[in-house]
């Protein structure tokens, strides 16, 4: 079997024959047209993406304080101590990643000060929204502080908000394969986030207040672990982060920024299992993240 083949494999990806039509796209990575044949799931679907009017107002850059390198922490959620630096390889970040006009801009203030355990402790035992109401675990993160590349997904489904970490049940399986297929785990170079941190009742659409009060701390989570790349997925993560209603297939393809920091978009692993010939372009997308993190790499050593 060639290596290309036991990529495919890993990823759970085999040959299935779609139209060229359905395929073509003058920006993708060249790669044959593969789609796999896996069940659809029922709960872990992502939530339409909101529509939101607000400005766009940056969230406060505080320079972070770091203690200590501490072990890269395992697939297991994790509860380091602050993150140490990176060094003049990581690229300076102050996201802007939500309208926050109507944000409480003292506790965006304090939560741009947080070190990495303050923060974990604040996105815990928030209060700031009713979400908190209804939640089981509020959903942090996993993975490393120091993280290369950083996945951003939607919101905590069923089974995260039980377990208290996110992409678990069938599309977390599939995202720890896509990962794999290029060479990434979770818990090693990958930390996985969502832009909200609790899970909307019965899966509903996030509401408005409920983006604006998480989205201070995606924003420091960001900075805290200054990667070198983001994985945005599913519509309603790349809205969040790139400030647009524009359609996934239209931003595909393409390397956008948050501020100083490469942002690739695909799609939602959930999305992806109830839409086979969508797997082929999320292979084209994988490719795009596999080379620009090579790529940055490769930068930061020269």
């Amino acid at each position: 079997m060639s290596r290309r083949d036991l990529i495919l494999s890993e990823l759970g990806l085999t040959p299935l024959w779609v139209r060229p039509e359905l395929l073509a796209e003058p920006e993708a990575v060249a790669e044959p047209e593969i789609a796999a044949r896996i069940a659809p799931v029922a709960d872990d679907a992502p939530p339409p993406p909101v529509r939101r009017e607000a400005p766009v107002i940056v969230v406060p850059h505080t320079q972070p304080e770091r203690a200590p390198s501490a072990p890269a922490p395992t697939a297991a959620p994790v509860r380091p101590a602050a993150p140490p630096p990176r060094g003049n390889g990581g690229p300076s970040v102050h996201a802007t990643i939500a309208p926050l006009a109507e944000a409480d801009s003292s506790r965006a203030r304090d939560i741009a000060a947080m070190d990495w355990a303050t923060l974990q402790q604040a996105v815990t035992g928030c209060t700031a929204c009713g979400l908190c109401k209804t939640r089981t675990h509020a959903v942090f993160g996993v993975g490393n502080p120091q993280a290369e590349l950083l996945v951003v997904g939607e919101a905590p489904g069923a089974e995260e908000d039980r377990q208290g970490e996110p992409f678990v049940g069938a599309a977390g399986k599939l995202l720890d394969n896509m990962l794999a297929a290029i060479g990434e785990k979770r818990g090693e170079r990958v930390f996985i986030a969502n832009v909200l941190k609790c899970r909307p009742p019965g899966n509903r659409n996030p509401q408005p207040e409920e983006v604006l009060q998480c989205a201070p701390l995606l924003a420091r989570q960001i900075e805290l672990i200054r990667p070198r790349l983001i994985f945005a997925i599913g519509r309603f993560a790349i809205q969040t982060l790139l400030q647009t209603d524009a359609p996934v297939g239209a931003l595909r393809g393409k390397l956008h920024q948050v501020n100083d920091i490469p942002v690739v978009v695909g799609y939602h692993p959930a999305y992806l299992l109830r839409n086979l010939p969508d797997k082929a372009r999320a292979w084209r997308d994988l490719l795009l993240v596999q080379q620009r993190l090579q790529a940055l790499t490769a930068a930061s050593r020269d």
